[in-house]
Order: C-alpha cells, then sequence, then structure tokens
C-alpha cells in the first residue's frame, strides 16, 4: 500500500504588467504572480478511475469535455512522468482564477494538479520539470506558448520575459493593484493579427509604438525595484495608450480605465492578450484602491480584486517544488 494518500499543490494567477504584444516582436515584457488568486489542488488516492472534480466540469478524466483537454494533458504526462498509475486518485481544484481573461488559469491549474500528484507521490519536482510538465498543456491550450504563464504562475516575484529567456526582478514596490474582469473573454489571437497588421499598413508608426513599450518596460525596472508607484502609475496608462492604438484595446477595456483615472489610480491599462479579458489599476493604499474598485464596478467591471504588491509569497509554489 503507498504510503500517502492525499498531496496538496497551489499555484497563483499572473498579470502582465507590461510589455504584451511587443514582446512578440523582442521586446521585454514583466509578468506577476498575483498571490490573491491562488489555484491550488488535491490529489487523492480512491478506488476506481482517474476522476476530476472542478468548476467547469466533475467525473472521470476521460469523459472530460473539450474545454479542458490542456489539464488532461497536463495530468497525463505528470503521471508517466512520477510513474503513478492513471486509475485510483481523485484529483480536485479550487481557485477563484477566471478563465480566459489572460490570468493564467491554463497553466496555474495545470501547475498545481502537477504539484498535487507529485506531493502524493512523495516526490520533489524540479523547477525545470515542473515547467516541463505545465508546458504539455500549455501546447494544448495555446499552440506554441511562451512559457511565460508556466513560469510566473509558479514564481513568488517579477518575471522578465525576453526573446524565451526568463528572469526574476526585484520587487519593493509598496502599493495596491486592482485586478478588473471586463466579463468579456479576451482575443488574442485576434489581437495578435491586428498588431501584425497595424505594422503593415502604418510601418513607421508601428515600429515607434513597440519600441516605446519596450522602453516603458525596461523602465518599470527601477520602478518595480525603487518603490516607485506614482512614476509607474504614468508608465501604465501610456503603455494602455500605445496598446489601444495598436488596436488591441476595446470599448470596454478604454472604459474601465477611463473609471480607474477618474476614481484615482496612478496609472490603469489593459493585462494580456487584450480585446476583452481584464485590466490593471494601481493605487497607493487599501483604501485607494477599494475606491477603484467600487468605480470599476460601477462602470461594468464583471469583478474585481484587489493584490497587494509588497506581499511576499512562499519559497515556492508548494513544498513539492526545488529549484535544481
Amino acid at each position: 500500500m503507498p504510503s500517502r494518500t492525499r498531496g496538496t499543490g497551489s499555484t497563483r494567477a499572473k498579470a502582465i504588467l507590461v510589455g504584451e504584444h511587443a514582446v512578440v516582436y523582442g521586446e521585454p515584457a514583466i509578468a506577476l504572480p498575483l498571490a490573491s488568486l491562488p489555484m491550488r489542488a488535491t490529489a487523492r488516492r480512491e478506488e476506481g478511475p482517474l476522476v476530476l472534480e472542478s468548476v467547469l466540469y466533475s467525473g472521470t478524466l476521460a469523459d472530460a469535455p473539450e474545454v479542458l483537454a490542456a489539464p488532461r494533458a497536463a495530468i497525463e504526462a505528470t503521471l508517466d512522468h512520477l510513474g503513478l498509475p492513471h486509475t485510483g486518485i481523485t484529483l480536485s481544484t479550487e481557485s477563484t482564477i477566471p478563465a480566459a481573461r489572460g490570468l493564467g488559469s491554463s497553466a496555474a491549474t495545470a501547475g498545481a494538479l502537477a504539484l498535487a500528484l507529485a506531493d502524493l507521490a512523495g516526490r520533489t519536482l524540479t523547477a525545470q520539470e515542473h515547467f516541463d510538465l505545465v508546458q504539455v498543456g500549455e501546447r494544448v491550450a495555446h499552440g506554441n506558448p511562451s512559457g511565460l504563464d508556466a513560469r510566473t504562475t509558479a514564481s513568488t516575484e517579477p518575471v522578465w520575459f525576453q526573446a524565451g529567456e526568463i528572469r526574476s526582478l526585484d520587487l519593493r514596490l509598496q502599493a495596491h493593484l486592482v485586478v478588473a474582469d471586463t466579463g468579456v473573454h479576451g482575443r488574442t489571437r485576434v489581437a495578435v493579427a491586428d498588431v501584425r497588421s497595424f505594422r503593415e499598413r502604418h510601418p513607421a508608426r508601428g515600429a515607434e509604438l513597440i519600441a516605446e513599450l519596450g522602453q516603458i518596460t525596461r523602465d518599470v525596472v527601477d520602478d518595480l525595484a525603487l518603490d516607485r508607484p506614482t512614476e509607474l502609475g504614468v508608465r501604465m496608462t501610456r503603455a494602455h495608450r500605445a496598446l489601444a492604438e495598436l488596436g488591441v484595446s476595446s470599448v470596454e477595456l478604454d472604459r474601465l480605465v477611463d473609471a480607474a483615472l477618474d476614481a484615482g489610480a496612478l496609472g490603469a491599462k489593459l493585462t494580456g492578450g487584450g480585446q476583452g479579458g481584464c485590466l490593471l489599476a494601481l493605487a497607493t493604499d487599501a483604501d485607494a484602491a477599494g475606491k477603484i474598485a467600487a468605480a470599476l464596478r460601477r462602470a461594468g467591471a464583471a469583478r474585481t480584486w484587489l493584490h497587494r504588491t509588497d506581499v511576499r509569497l512562499p519559497s515556492a509554489p508548494s513544498a513539492q517544488v526545488s529549484p535544481g
């Protein structure tokens, strides 16, 4: 009989702070792990088939709908990697991360499930093993994923991403982020195509905007390290305006940006693929963040979350990951 009957794992959502879309053209991007939106998974040994319990579906993994093809692929790859059977295990997930909103829900789900299975097996996954297993699911979900979601949902600090290379950043910023859901699914692939079309029709201006987004990202590194929320806010709004000109924003996102700024936000911008999805607004403190969140809901946000930038996460996504 196996010595462990239960395993757990946790990851969290991610938000691209600056650099989305410009990263496609070789510029850097910065993403933040969002401790305020955790993903938790449990693996239990139970007689019978392999079962998945989630908000979207509860039943045997073999009969899971197409929308769960990505976590299913990650689960099966993890079971094979750990030498666990494809029967006699019940997996469950618990999270408030909305799907298809640019917050890394698919990577967070796959990552938490992989950790839960490793814990059940009494194994320690290295950071690279964990990344590789999450990427199995991400390839199903996104075709050719950059790896940014897989890295950031498992990270404890901001992540710099450029041309496939990822490194951690220093975070000393003491501020609050309001994450607001437009209630509209993001359209990343359409937005990427629209940016490409803009660059083809307006090559000089397109190049200027991409370069501007890249420089904003480089400047934000110092804002995070030197605790400069006011400067960061200005850059966030500049980034949104540039992205909007490239065709990445939407009526809903622009309305929420204006509402956040009118409510006293230091800055606001879309996050992720755009043309829907979520928005980030920067506030100086909890009171200001609460007022901005209320204003965003009045302006049409489906829901909001508050995130303290100075909250320190655990040293790893769960006890089962080692840096080696």
